[in-house]
């Protein structure tokens, strides 16, 4: 069973007499058969945190462990794990078949159990009639796919992929990315993930790892870190575009904001008071213009805005929306308060330039500590008392 532990895992460089903390007391548990996706911004640790598991790196504290080893000290070769990279690093003179079969001839493997593991590695990645091609005979997808092969022969209990898609173009990248949740289900095997793709991390993943100056900021399932964030970090790196973030106040019957207030119950919630300074989340998809609020179940009260800038996308519109005097200078990564992202329907006739009201499902509505950055709420419709930095189901308070 190639389960992954990561216990107390930290990692220092000492970078011209200047401590670095690359990963920092990192707890993992990792079960058998999971796809794990690490995702952070630049710098974050994912990637020391994956060459500490592969043993490219040595951690300065805690172990590491597969299945019921300690291999925290043992070279890369003994650990049971393969690797595929971004760069895909195949030998150009090499045709696909001794690309793909290196590691094991080097290892001295029986001819027969080289031919048997080359054919059913070209099988599971669709690789069959091309075993003699060269990698320059081949497009970006299938030299990609020789990649994974070779990391298949080996049979190992964890497979380590740090941004394999990341050189790709667009179209390739999501016909890859079935290819690589058709290829777990098929290996049952577990697989770590590195990518600063979330749209990669929402689609392939069974679970999250989000990572943050060396730090693990919440390990949840997709749909759970998007809904249910457990801090302003995750809020806003998780999900495209951004949340949008409004500093308030808290009063007896609502959050009073710069430009708008939005009714809510302090003591419907715990871990909240009033007087409290807060920051609200809203997702764009969770703003909707006023005309239609009477089909939202629990909605705000009208809010004034501008419209700004409008992204025709396809299947939706962003638009870009002023408060007050707000200037015109947002972007998607970060709305201020005088600002808020909507999306809605492409077949919508608003413009720019247009004075509106729109209205917030506050059901939707999350709520921080400004200071802390820690989730109080996701829900101002009462009810959600929050869940612990472990994961752990949240409970209800009737």
């Amino acid at each position: 069973m190639a389960s992954l532990k990561l216990e107390n895992v930290t990692k220092r460089y000492d970078d011209q007499g200047e401590v670095v903390t690359a990963v920092d007391d990192m707890n993992l548990d990792i079960d058998h058969g999971e796809f794990i996706c690490f995702v952070g911004p630049s710098g974050c640790g994912k990637s020391t945190t994956m060459e500490t598991i592969a043993g490219l790196t040595i951690p300065t504290e805690g172990t590491v462990y597969i299945g019921d080893r300690d291999v925290t000290n043992l070279p890369p070769k003994d650990r049971g794990i393969a690797m595929v990279f971004q760069n895909i690093a195949l030998f150009p003179h090499m045709d696909v078949y001794d690309n793909i079969s290196f590691g094991l001839r080097l290892r001295d493997y029986p001819q027969d159990e080289i031919d048997r593991r080359v054919e059913r590695a070209a099988d599971i990645v669709q690789l069959e009639g091309m075993l003699g091609r060269m990698p320059e005979e081949m497009s970006g997808g299938q030299r990609q796919r020789v990649a994974i092969a070779r990391a298949i022969v080996r049979e190992p209990d964890v497979f380590l992929m740090d941004e394999p898609l990341a050189n790709l173009d667009a179209k390739l990248k999501v016909h890859m990315r079935t290819e690589l949740q058709r290829l777990h289900k098929e290996l049952d095997t577990t697989i770590i993930y590195v990518t600063h793709d979330q749209e990669e991390a929402m689609t392939l993943s069974d679970r999250i790892a989000v990572l943050n100056s060396g730090s693990l900021q919440q390990i949840d399932p997709p749909l759970t870190c998007y809904n249910e964030p457990d801090n302003l970090f995750v809020a806003g790196f998780i999900g495209s575009p951004s949340m949008n973030f409004v500093e308030g106040t808290v009063e007896a019957d609502a959050i009073e904001t710069k430009n708008f207030s939005l009714s809510f119950d302090p003591s419907s919630v715990d871990g909240v008071g009033v007087g409290d300074s807060v920051t609200i989340g809203i997702r764009p998809e969770d703003i909707y213009p006023g005309e239609l609020r009477d089909e939202i179940s629990d909605p705000s009260a009208l809010i004034d805005a501008r419209t700004d800038i409008l992204e025709p996308m396809g299947d939706e519109i962003f638009a870009y929306m002023l408060l007050g005097e707000g200037e015109t200078s947002m972007s998607q990564e970060q709305a201020t308060s005088d600002q808020l992202l909507m999306s809605i329907d492409p077949d919508s006739d608003i413009a720019e330039d247009e004075d509106v009201q729109v209205v917030v499902d506050r059901r939707n509505v999350h709520l921080f500590e400004t200071a802390s950055g820690e989730a109080i709420t996701h829900s101002l419709a009462g009810g959600w008392t929050g869940k612990s930095q472990t994961g752990s189901e949240a409970e209800s308070d009737d």
